[in-house]
């Protein structure tokens, strides 16, 4: 399938919205982005759904007003490209009709069906198959819910979806993922890159209803005209699977090459490496996925509540819309806070700790300490968190130079002296022309298409300028603070689980 033109669509479907951006093929520059948002139902605690036709309105209405917001004509768009949110479960008939809401990441309802998994197949034996530790955030247990609590639903499936396949299906009329979504299944064998039919089985989860996976370059097929009509794109536009959001934003880091290491700042935060084979942690505190790069994988340790952390703090303190100056307040207080901790479990805790009862603390207060203390500690505690994962990495081989940042953390300058002093790592701040899980999908398609010669090119899309550079009498003080950051969650681990049985 020949190319257009020289521009690249890519679509972001992400948590509360769709950002499409087009992409200048030789450059990667930023053209011009929209975004089209929409909700969550939680209609039970646990539970997060949203509605397909959201999604559909969102991927049609984006295009229209994007290709009209950069006045470009429909013919210029060589490719267009996906990243989408990963480990939820849309169910479609045979026709690619939704059956039902699509259960996403955020839902965590489906805890029974993954201890089932866990005493089918074995914690050790899943983790070390998959690259996951049994979890209800994962699609397998999801589906296992349904095929439970909705007999009717499961029966009439055909197939299951991630979020950007069913995008890329409203486009093109084809049912397809590729490795990197079918990697946060709990379903997929990692290494071997297919569908792990023994689990299925010993699962009882029919094998017809999951996609072909397919290398996240794959052009699927080209914009029908139904999809044309309704996107305001050319019939025919050759349309790439893309991969899920957290290997996008690892090509969009340009963590394209094994041993290169990011740090991603966002709501949650986590920091990642390209690996060629898994890591296989005793503990299963690193979790694996496949790369958009063929036959890669990236290891992952991820905190809940990142920027969340901060942006908690930002509201208590009716700072929501001036995290400048609080910035500008924590700047003023001393390395360790004045002897104040913070442990940012606010919302549990998956890397390091894996613990959902985790929740977040503040101490040692005293009658001296004020606001520039507290949001320091706050800054300083989310990395202590993110240094613990660094170690495991660490532990486990990784071996890094310096430490490429990105999200929104990554604009605040105190924030990314804290982090290299805490992670004794230099800082490299990428130059992102758009948030980086687009630009990833973006150049997941132009290699599909033949514009980009491999993901190599991310090092030239996405050059990193040097930042901060740690301060090793500030060093000294995180590595002695980190000692007691971890004493501190151990001494109040038991507390966190007989405050859950009081909420009970």
């Amino acid at each position: 399938m020949t190319t257009r033109g020289h521009y690249i669509l890519a679509h972001d479907l992400g948590t509360t919205g769709n950002k499409a951006t087009l992409f200048a093929a030789e450059s990667g520059e930023t053209i011009a982005s929209v975004f089209e948002g929409y909700g969550t139902a939680y209609a039970q605690p646990n539970w997060a759904e949203q509605d397909p036709a959201d999604w559909a309105r969102a991927l049609y209405q984006g295009t229209r007003r994007l290709l009209a917001k950069a006045a470009v004509p429909p013919a210029a768009i060589a490719v267009v490209s996906f990243s989408g949110q990963m480990q939820g479960a849309v169910l479609v008939d045979v026709a690619g009709c939704p059956l039902r809401p699509a259960v996403i990441w955020a839902d965590q309802r489906a805890t029974a069906q993954a201890e089932r998994i866990r005493q089918v197949c074995g914690a050790e034996a899943i983790y070390r198959l998959t690259g996951h530790r049994v979890s209800p955030a994962y699609t397998a247990a999801k589906v296992l819910w349904i095929k439970e609590h909705e007999p009717e639903v499961y029966r009439r499936a055909h197939r299951v979806l991630q979020a950007k396949d069913y995008a890329a299906f409203l486009l093109t009329g084809r049912l397809a993922t590729d490795h990197s979504d079918a990697s946060g299944t709990q379903l997929f064998d990692l290494v071997g890159r297919a569908w792990a039919g023994d689990v299925l089985d010993a699962l009882g989860l029919e094998r017809h209803l999951w996609p072909e996976a397919q290398p996240s370059t794959t052009v699927i097929g080209g914009v029908t005209a139904e999809a044309a009509s309704a996107s305001g794109l050319l019939t025919g536009t050759p349309v790439v699977i893309g991969g899920g959001d957290g290997a996008c934003a690892t090509v969009g880091a340009a963590a394209v090459q094994p041993g290169d290491v990011y740090n991603y700042i966002g709501s949650s935060a986590w920091i990642a490496v390209a690996l060629q084979d898994p890591i296989i942690d005793p503990q299963q505190r690193i979790f694996n996925f496949a790369h958009l790069v063929p036959g890669y994988c990236f290891g992952v340790g991820t905190m809940q509540a990142g920027g969340g952390s901060y942006n908690w703090l930002a509201g208590l303190f009716h700072s929501e819309g001036d995290l400048h100056a609080l910035d500008a307040e924590a700047a003023t207080a001393p390395v360790g806070a004045g002897g104040v901790l913070f442990l940012p479990y606010i919302l549990g805790e998956r890397s390091p700790y894996w613990n959902p009862l985790a929740r977040g603390a503040l101490v040692g207060l005293s009658m001296s300490h004020g606001r520039a203390e507290v949001a320091r500690a706050v800054l300083e505690g989310v990395a202590m968190n993110l240094g613990l994962i660094l170690d495991i990495l660490r532990e486990q081989g990784v071996q890094a130079d310096a430490m490429r940042l990105i999200g929104g953390g990554a604009r605040s300058s105190l924030w990314r002296q804290i982090v290299a002093d805490v992670y004794e790592l230099p800082i490299l701040l990428p130059a992102l022309s758009a948030e980086a899980t687009s630009l990833g999908a973006a150049i997941a398609g132009g290699v599909g298409v033949g514009l980009f010669p491999g993901f190599e090119v991310a090092k030239q899309l996405i050059p990193a300028a040097n930042a901060e550079q740690p301060d090793p009498a500030h060093s000294r003080r995180y590595r002695a603070l980190k000692g007691i950051f971890c004493e501190t969650y151990a001494a109040l681990e038991p507390v966190f689980g007989q405050l859950a049985s009081l909420r009970g």
